[in-house]
């Protein structure tokens, strides 16, 4: 398993800890708003979980476009660059 799948499996059960779902139901491409009746609250939760887990700061301003998994994974691996 390479860092960035256990990166995934970490953000994952986070994600699912918000959504109150099992982590192994939350599916990488599953739309948080449509496939797991998440609102704006959550996503912002989901925000501060990574700002505290990870030292790594996401705009709210990307809210709309981190309706998945892998959306908030790649936003994770983009800001954490850019952090250094």
């Amino acid at each position: 398993m390479t860092q960035t799948d256990t990166q995934l499996e970490e953000l994952r059960e986070l994600v699912a800890e918000v959504l109150e779902l099992e982590p192994e139901e939350l599916e990488d491409n599953g739309d948080f708003i449509d496939d797991y009746e998440a609102d704006s609250l959550r996503a912002i939760e989901i925000l501060a979980r990574i700002d505290k887990q990870y030292k790594v700061e996401i705009p709210q301003a990307e809210l709309p476009e981190l309706r998945t998994l892998k959306a908030v994974n790649d936003a994770l691996i983009r800001h954490s660059v850019k952090k250094g």
